[in-house]
């Protein structure tokens, strides 16, 4: 079993005498720390310091400079800790550039110092703030996607309809990164919830169509005539909807009040996929519903020769 020294408690508990709290006073319903210390004279010389009597585990007390080495020095004013491990903080800020490409220019130079033992670079504050939110948000996405598509499955009674209606998630993205492009932003936090929000959204207009071709079918309709007549019937709606909602986000993506940075990624995200994904669906979804129609069937569906 190890044995601690008490030699360094020793001198701490003398050195704690030069300001020693003594309690606390309360004046006019404040309360303040009492402090006491040596007088000057007693205090601002360097042999003061080593007479300092520090007591030994035997009893007799003996002067600080007989077990230790005193000289002028630099050290840190404040030692502070995380994790039970020294560190000392390196504060900035970011200004006219995205935190992700401050961090990896930072990282480029930091890889170059020769560090000693013991010794590493962490990086925290608010990009580690941001990598715990894009884990965060990245698992709710992904959980998002599985969940939309069984509420559908079972809606539709269905496991390849609701595939069709997945296909508009990856358009969406398109318009995404169009759109961070066009308003000069880059992938940050509220970017990703705008992502997440489209995953709600993005698949009604391919729900709108698909729903009216299913009806048609149920009239006795070929299904190349539905699908085709489906299409041309309810642009006007899915359009409608769809101007509706982008329309609602140009004030959020336009305007630059104080905090528009915090806004304004989740409303061009939004938009632009809200955009791509409703002007790719008319097209995309009635192809990839036929094939999924193809695949399904035992025999080739027949289209009208026109």
């Amino acid at each position: 079993m190890w044995r601690t020294c008490p030699v360094p408690r020793s001198c701490s508990t003398a050195s704690r005498k030069w300001l020693t709290p003594s309690g606390s006073a309360r004046i006019g319903g404040d309360e303040y720390g009492l402090r006491v210390r040596f007088r000057d004279f007693d205090r601002n010389a360097v042999t003061d310091i080593k007479n300092i009597d520090i007591p030994s585990p035997l009893g007799p007390h003996l002067p600080l400079y007989q077990i230790a080495r005193i000289g002028d020095g630099k050290g840190p004013v404040e030692t502070t800790r995380e994790d039970q491990e020294r560190k000392v903080a390196v504060k900035g800020d970011t200004f006219g550039r995205d935190m992700g490409s401050i961090i990896r220019d930072i990282q480029e130079k930091v890889a170059r110092i020769r560090m000693p033992d013991g010794c590493f670079v962490k990086f925290g504050g608010r990009y580690q703030d941001m990598r715990e939110a894009f884990s965060s948000l990245g698992w709710a996405l992904v959980i998002a996607i599985p969940l939309v598509y069984m509420i559908m499955a079972a809606q539709f009674e269905s496991l390849l309809t609701p595939f069709v209606f997945m296909v508009t998630v990856p358009l969406a993205f398109i318009g995404v990164v169009f759109g961070l492009l066009a308003f000069g932003k880059t992938l940050s936090v509220p970017s990703v919830m705008g992502i997440l929000i489209l995953t709600g959204i993005v698949v009604n207009s391919a729900i709108v169509m698909i729903d009216y071709v299913n009806r048609l079918q149920k009239k006795g309709i070929a299904f190349a005539e539905a699908i085709v007549e489906g299409a041309a019937v309810r642009i006007r709606p899915i359009m409608i909807t769809a101007i509706a909602r982008i329309v609602g986000m140009l004030p959020m993506a336009l305007s630059q009040p104080e905090g528009a940075e915090l806004r304004l990624p989740t409303a061009a995200a939004v938009a632009s996929g809200l955009l791509f994904s409703t002007f790719l669906t008319l097209f995309i979804i009635p192809i990839v519903y036929s094939m999924v129609n193809k695949a399904s069937c035992k025999s080739p569906i027949p289209f009208p020769l026109p």
